[in-house]
């Protein structure tokens, strides 16, 4: 589990496809501290595992699966991916509750600056518009946001200048794909009502007695 809130932006100092998957090595400081082999980093959103450690880099191996749905397949040498060690016992969720499964890439459409603040565009897949709401969360490369607001498949994102300095947004391009992991809440709502037998029951007050909101 992790929260989204970015601990610091590392540099892919290797990545190399194999027979199958790939693997990648990543310069960083601070996730190494108290990381052991077999700990789990998120990198730009997506859960990976730590298989080898040294002064100031990890490696981990990335399966077809993980190449087949997130950006990895576009990863080169010396590009910048956000990082964030798994959420502890200990640990304030100051964003929100993150899987780091990735459900599948978007598009980024535009930056538009505000001041010292800049909105973020991004086009949505249409198989995971429907888990996306108005001032909901959704995770992009590992940053937990808040959706500013959604027209068709296009949602904007206000993002403050600390988390745009402290991650690796400023290096999107127009086109860019992004890796985006939809509120796990919103899944679990579509699976019990996708089962449930009642559904003509289903209402406001049902849900809320049932934990849902």
């Amino acid at each position: 589990m992790f929260t989204g809130i970015i601990e610091e932006t590392g540099k892919i100092k290797s990545f190399k496809k194999e027979a199958n998957g790939a693997g990648i090595e990543i310069e960083c400081s601070k996730v190494l501290q108290g990381t052991n082999i077999g700990d789990s980093i998120a990198v730009n959103g997506t859960c990976q595992t730590v298989v080898e450690i040294t002064q100031n880099s990890f490696k981990t191996n990335i399966s077809d699966e993980t190449l087949n749905v997130t950006n990895f397949s576009k990863a080169k040498t010396g590009g910048c991916v956000n990082l964030e060690r798994a959420l502890t016992l200990s640990s304030r969720l100051g964003g929100h509750i993150v899987t780091g499964h990735i459900d599948g890439t978007g598009k980024f459409i535009k930056k538009e600056k505000l001041t010292d603040f800049y909105n973020l565009y991004f086009e949505i897949p249409d198989k995971l518009q429907k888990y996306i709401v108005n001032k909901g969360s959704v995770t992009i490369e590992g940053i937990s946001l808040t959706v500013a607001s959604i027209k068709d498949s296009i949602i904007t994102t206000a993002i403050i200048p600390h988390t745009f300095e402290n991650t690796n947004l400023p290096y999107l391009k127009e086109g860019d794909l992004v890796n985006i992991e939809t509120d796990i809440l919103g899944k679990y709502v579509e699976k019990f009502l996708s089962v449930n037998d009642n559904k003509k029951d289903i209402s406001l007050e049902f849900l809320t007695e049932n934990g849902f909101i």
